[in-house]
């Protein structure tokens, strides 16, 4: 379906609807097409496809990450060379 944006603004909910029903709407101004109205949905994933998407996001955290400084030792500067604060 194409539609000018001008008539579009007066019917936007029944083209959202119409959208969601999986038409696609294609906006035009001065006859000529400006945007495309489709609906957005994502397909539910198998349980196979949500492992893949985990992994893939683990993976990508550990990449990141790296070795900080050892926590065993992090808060020296607190106390002196007896072991008592300072």
């Amino acid at each position: 379906m194409r539609i000018s944006v001008t008539d579009a603004k007066a019917r936007l909910t029944d083209l959202v609807k119409r959208a969601e029903a999986g038409d696609e709407i294609i906006l035009t101004r001065h006859g000529q097409a400006a945007a495309r109205l489709v609906a957005v949905k994502s397909k539910p994933l198998d349980a196979a496809a949500r492992r893949r998407l985990l992994e893939q996001i683990r993976d990508a955290g550990a990449a990141k990450a790296t070795r900080g400084p050892s926590a065993a030792r992090s808060q020296d500067f607190l106390y002196d060379g007896h072991g008592l604060p300072k």
